[in-house]
């Protein structure tokens, strides 16, 4: 087999795959990108965009159930409008649109399985059975993602469960859905169904709390805007068995006694790196393993450094903008500039899109303190400022910074509320840049906006 040889060499074309192979495209290294599936990967088809676009038409009809003058108007969420959208936004699950971004960067294109073989060596095995290799001069990038976790309960790979695939996919809305896990994906289907027409929906949640990596009062006031809309739930509880009946009813049986019966069963309780059909074992690495980087993203135990792993497969932060991130920092080092990924230590911005929506970035309390951080906490309403209540009534969450005391910065921030995502980034920005609250004090926010938070947090303080 003649190989083929590049500067490098991209396994996985997900969104941090794609943006390697650009960046060091555009850097002026020849570039092969390998994907066993869509190009655009688990984000643009299974994941954030499509279960953002089932979300969606709930947030607007709840934002203007909020407004009086609106919500006499309001009739309902059109589900079969919704998913034809969202087949629209997947392109019906065909990437060819995808296409172009790459080639147009002379990026080659590769369709297969992409397995390493050797140092720097990568055999590809198409559809087919034809096999191609590549070899690449500088590096190999492995960006393979993630996929959903089923936990090994009882009866629950028997019981056809969906996972997020399979529910952002789904081309009806289930009468009873039942999800295992409360963290971002489980809750944001739990509620975009039941806005699509679920009658019943519960969630189930081994953890004390929803939302558990998150601040407490984030979860509990989750919880009751979840509640508020009729779906049920259970926190704390394990589950002991999952049955499917012959009618197609999935039972789930709690350690608590109880048992809940659906029509489909979500599982959302978490995700396994993508790397078991991979080579890692050519290499000297642990297949099925999340692939263990150092701030430069190249894997810690390849001699050379010729091997790097970005995005969720390397298990720093299961994130599609983290990967993107990844990829520009390794994409610089490949192409011999001096860069290290900062943002990965503690200062990671994550949105949990329910209504009202949980939005943080950098530590919570706990982890601060866990740090051995002097930390003072300052907490808000959110909907208690002017811009909130213009929005419409019953404006729910709170918002809260969590402060280096001895330094005077922001280290942590959280902000609930309806749609307050784009609050996030100015918290992001203070945290990054080491701001002092000082300074900070200056950074006027405008009325009548929903960012005047950030004013009365600050006053909290004391400034």
């Amino acid at each position: 087999m003649e190989p083929e040889t590049f500067d490098v060499v991209v396994i996985g074309a997900g969104p941090a795959g794609e943006n390697v192979a650009g960046r060091c495209a555009e850097g002026g290294l020849s570039v092969a990108i390998v994907e066993r599936e869509l190009i655009g990967g688990e984000c643009s088809y299974w994941g954030c965009m499509p279960s953002k676009v089932l979300i969606r038409p709930g947030d607007v009809l709840a934002a203007a159930q909020r407004v009086p003058g609106t919500a006499s108007a309001i009739t309902g969420v059109d589900a079969a409008a919704t998913f034809a959208l969202r087949d629209r936004f997947t392109g019906n699950w065909d990437d060819t649109g995808s296409l172009p971004w790459l080639t147009d960067r002379g990026i080659g294109v590769v369709r297969g399985i992409g397995r390493l073989t050797s140092e720097r060596t990568v055999d590809v095995e198409s559809a087919a059975g034809d096999v191609r290799r590549l070899v690449a001069r500088r590096a190999v990038v492995v960006a393979t993602g993630t996929a959903a976790s089923i936990p090994p309960i009882p009866g629950l790979a028997d019981a056809r469960p969906w996972d997020n695939r399979d529910i952002t996919a789904a081309k009806d809305v289930p009468r009873r859905l039942l999800v295992l896990g409360g963290g971002a994906i489980g809750l944001e289907m739990a509620q975009a169904f039941r806005r699509l027409g679920a009658e019943e929906v519960a969630v189930v949640e081994v953890a004390p709390r929803l939302v558990a990596r998150e601040e407490p009062f984030a979860g509990d006031e989750i919880r009751v805007a979840l509640e508020a809309e009729g779906i049920a739930i259970h926190t704390g509880v394990t589950v002991t068995e999952v049955r499917r009946d012959a009618a197609g009813a999935v039972s789930v049986f709690l350690g608590d006694g109880s048992e809940l019966v659906g029509d489909e069963l979500l599982v959302a309780a978490g995700r396994r790196p993508s790397t078991g059909d991979l080579g890692l074992e050519t290499v000297g690495l642990e297949p099925g393993r999340f692939v263990e980087v150092d701030d430069q993203l190249r894997a810690t135990s390849i001699e050379g450094g010729w091997l790097y792993a970005i995005g969720d497969c390397n298990g720093r932060s299961l994130l599609t903008h983290m990967g993107k991130y990844q990829a520009r920092i390794a994409a610089d080092v490949i192409l011999g500039k001096q860069a290290a990924a900062v943002a990965d230590h503690g200062i990671v911005p994550r949105v949990t899109f329910t209504d009202p929506q949980v939005c943080a970035v950098g530590l919570t309390e706990a982890q601060a303190r866990a740090a051995g951080i002097e930390v003072r906490v300052v907490k808000y309403a959110t909907g208690a400022v002017a811009g909130a209540s213009v929005l419409g009534d019953n404006f729910a969450g709170s918002s809260q910074l969590v402060i280096d005391d001895d330094r005077r910065v922001i280290v942590g921030a959280t902000f609930v509320g309806p749609s307050v995502q784009e609050l996030l980034h100015s918290a992001t920005i203070a945290i990054v840049g080491d701001v002092p609250l000082d300074r900070l004090w200056h950074a006027v926010p405008s009325f009548p906006t929903v960012s005047e938070v950030w004013l009365r947090l600050l006053e909290a303080y004391g400034l």
